[in-house]
């Protein structure tokens, strides 16, 4: 190891504090002649190798009250990272949004067609598909092709709406192929919320009866409302995680602006919206294994990681578009892995006009609307939700109809197309997602 890699090491694991010293799982990388080494010399437990024993990264976990910075100065120690632990940006205790405010503008309950399939008029019809030129841009593409993965909490298999166009997934938690987020469920949970569903557009002659999608309940430290005042009672009863939903609810939005790509569901969140740094890398490079385009990351972090900036490195190298949310915090801060190699995205309102807790500033480089999206929700449900996990993906389905036009589209080109925006200032890049502008010189520069 390099004294300018030692340092830096050594930064790393005095930025993230005592607490962070203390931590048991790290990921190091070493010539895999020598991982056994290290790992007797330090007392350490090979958990795993990652990304390929022959490039040499191990998961390994470490005895208690070990000093990690004796294993950074091994000298056949090339890095060491601390397996951090990451949660989706909606559920933090400080963040707070205006979930609780009634959605205004709904009206009677209608039905639309998105993709051939019967759907609540006012998601398929919302504002925030107005504001990104939405109608306009269909005329171009509507993903047809594309392949877009949802890292996230995992998705609802069983939507009406979505599951004619999910692939077969991976859940990263549990090891094991799929990528629902029914799982993370409680089985008296799952009952109250089936039977409250039930054939919810079944029969198209009682729809206007069922979504009566008037009231607004809050969920998910406010950050979430479901649209159904049917599904008051069933909360009083049904104790959902707190980032339950969360990826149906992001994929979704994929699926609004993007009906005909094809939804890989990558399973890397657990329901209370925590991961670690290895399962996220895991999941791109899974992603990018298995035919991804476009890879949607609602998530940030103040703490960057070198494994996870490799993984984002490696799928922008083989073509894949890689977008991200650029924070809930309401600040210029740098949070990753918007800062890495990604189009980071913040949010607005339908005028917009910045949220409130939307981040700026360099690591933005365009914004989508984000307040009271209204999109998908387990069971058949429907939920508007609050923050840049709601614009991102957005940004990733036009990524995907951009695929369709010229289906070599990479990082640097989507990015060039996406920043044919509309421009609002307020420290957000490029301007408001304009998802026909991004078609129309996608078109002309792919001809």
């Amino acid at each position: 190891m390099s004294k300018k890699t030692l340092a830096q090491t050594i930064l790393l694991l005095a930025a993230l504090g005592p607490a962070a010293l203390a931590a048991d799982r790290y990921l190091v990388r070493v010539s895999p002649s020598k991982i056994g080494d290290v790992v007797a010399r330090h007392g350490l437990t090979l958990v795993r190798s990652l990304q390929g024993s022959a490039n040499g990264l191990y998961l390994v976990q470490a005895p208690p009250g070990m000093d990690s910075r004796q294993v950074a100065a091994d000298t056949s120690v090339q890095s060491l990272e601390l397996d951090g632990v990451l949660h989706l940006p909606e559920t933090a205790a400080d963040f707070s949004s205006q979930a609780s405010t009634q959605i205004n503008g709904l009206g009677a309950p209608t039905v639309a067609t998105l993709n051939g399939v019967p759907a609540l008029g006012a998601y398929v019809n919302q504002p925030a598909g107005a504001v990104i030129a939405l109608g306009a841009a269909r005329t171009f593409a509507t993903g047809a092709g594309a392949v877009v993965a949802i890292l996230d909490t995992g998705v609802d298999p069983n939507h009406p709406v979505l599951k004619n166009s999910l692939l077969t997934g991976y859940d990263f938690t549990r090891n094991t192929s799929g990528g629902s987020e029914l799982a993370d469920l409680a089985q008296s949970t799952t009952a109250i919320l089936d039977q409250s569903t039930t054939a919810i557009l079944d029969d198209m002659q009682s729809t206007t009866a069922i979504l009566d999608k008037n009231q607004v309940v809050i969920l998910n430290q406010s950050t979430t409302a479901i649209l159904d005042q049917s599904t008051t009672a069933i909360l009083d009863h049904a104790k959902l995680p707190a980032a339950f939903g969360h990826g149906t609810m992001v994929a979704g939005l994929v699926h609004l602006v993007a009906p005909a790509a094809k939804i890989l569901p990558v399973k890397v969140f657990t329901s209370d919206g925590s991961t670690t740094v290895d399962q996220i890398a895991a999941g791109i490079d899974w992603a990018v294994a298995h035919g991804a385009d476009v890879i949607s990351m609602s998530f940030s972090s103040s703490q960057g990681s070198p494994l996870l900036q490799t993984a984002i490195t490696n799928a922008t190298n083989a073509g894949v578009i890689c977008v991200a949310s650029a924070g809930n915090d309401g600040q210029p801060v740098v949070v990753y892995p918007a800062a890495y190699n990604v189009i980071g995205v913040g949010s607005t309102n339908d005028s917009m006009v910045r949220s409130s807790f939307s981040n700026y500033g360099p690591n933005v480089d365009l914004a989508a609307p984000g307040e009271g999206d209204i999109t998908l929700y387990p069971y058949n449900n429907y939920a508007a939700g609050w923050g840049t996990s709601f614009s991102a993906p957005l940004v990733s389905g036009s990524a995907a109809l951009l695929v369709q036009i010229a289906s070599s589209t990479n990082e640097s080109q989507a990015t060039q197309a996406l920043s044919k925006a509309i421009p609002i200032g307020q420290q957000l890049g490029a301007g408001e997602l304009n998802a026909l502008l991004a078609c129309l010189y996608q078109y002309i520069h792919s001809r």
